[in-house]
């Protein structure tokens, strides 16, 4: 029975690069990058998209089963080029990395009046590492990674699976490849103490970094609960984007319960039993929450026993 769920599951992902090669065939090209990434161009107006994600998950949870963002920015009529990857590569294949080198040598970029690279995460470390095949890009990194170079980066715990791969050849640091943009937008968590470390290295004068306390990892996911990542990255692209706009957006975080929940768990996680007090009666006092409701009354106990 599992083997024949996997030749069903290889089979229908089969026919789906196929869509994708039909679709890049008809309106610009489809490219398989060695046996772990995958390249979608789909030719539309002369604003470019560059998105970096990671290949199988898009396959699992994507109902039309396109790159990142296809729809979003087919409806603003810009071109994509969409990058996928099979696994957690973070993109540092050789067969990438010349794709990238032709792109630029043969002009592709320039046909275009702008170009964006856009990614989170692995994708965000991707998405800074090769705009440099385009300078003068505009580049929007949630959550990057520098390096995952142990010699740089050995208080990075997280990916080990990564760890083994080469991030000192071609399109290997971050925060020096960046410096080719025109503009570059870093969202980061400041009390995430890696990505926070990782964030410090990007130090660039062209860089405008953007603090999204209590957020965590995954910014990219809660904006989406808060309908906010497609306005962020609009203005991206206008180049509208100003701190403040972006701060004032962020209020809306407060009512959302995943935000509420995080902070939640920071105050426990610092034992500060009086502001959690008056966080969870704020939160009570607007809706239910039984975890929340629970929490104030261990906080209050906490406090009468000291």
């Amino acid at each position: 029975m599992a083997q024949a769920m996997t030749a069903e599951a290889e089979i229908t992902q089969a026919d789906w690069r196929e869509n994708l090669r039909a679709l890049g065939d008809k309106e610009g090209f489809y490219e398989e990058l060695g046996a772990q990434h995958t390249a979608l161009f789909v030719e539309r107006g002369k604003t470019l998209i560059v998105t970096f994600e990671n290949l199988d998950h898009v396959y699992d949870r994507a109902e039309d089963r396109m790159p990142w963002g296809y729809g979003f920015v087919e409806a603003h009529g810009w071109s994509m080029l969409g990058m996928m990857a099979h696994d957690w590569t973070w993109y540092r294949d050789a067969a990438v990395w010349d794709f990238f080198d032709r792109l630029r040598d043969e002009g592709f970029f320039k046909q275009f009046d702008k170009v964006v690279f856009y990614g989170a995460s692995m994708g965000a470390y991707a998405a800074s590492v090769f705009s440099s095949a385009a300078p003068g890009a505009t580049v929007i990194l949630i959550s990057p990674q520098a390096t995952l170079s142990r010699e740089v980066a050995p208080w990075e715990e997280r990916y080990r699976k990564a760890w083994r791969r080469d991030y000192t050849t071609r399109y290997g640091y971050g925060p020096d490849l960046v410096s080719a943009a025109s503009d570059v937008h870093l969202f980061y968590d400041p009390r995430n103490s890696m990505d926070s470390m990782h964030a410090a290295l990007f130090q660039s004068e062209n860089i405008t970094k953007y603090r999204c306390r209590f957020m965590g990892h995954r910014i990219a996911s809660l904006w989406i609960q808060l309908g906010l990542l497609k306005p962020i990255v609009e203005a991206c692209v206008a180049g509208s984007l100003t701190p403040d706009a972006f701060y004032k957006w962020m209020r809306a975080r407060r009512e959302n319960p995943r935000f509420q929940k995080e902070l939640l768990n920071t105050l426990e996680r610092e034992d500060r039993p009086k502001l959690l007090i008056r966080y969870c009666e704020a939160v009570l006092a607007r809706r239910r929450g039984p975890h929340f409701r629970n929490a104030l009354r261990t906080a209050r106990q906490r406090l009468k026993g000291a």
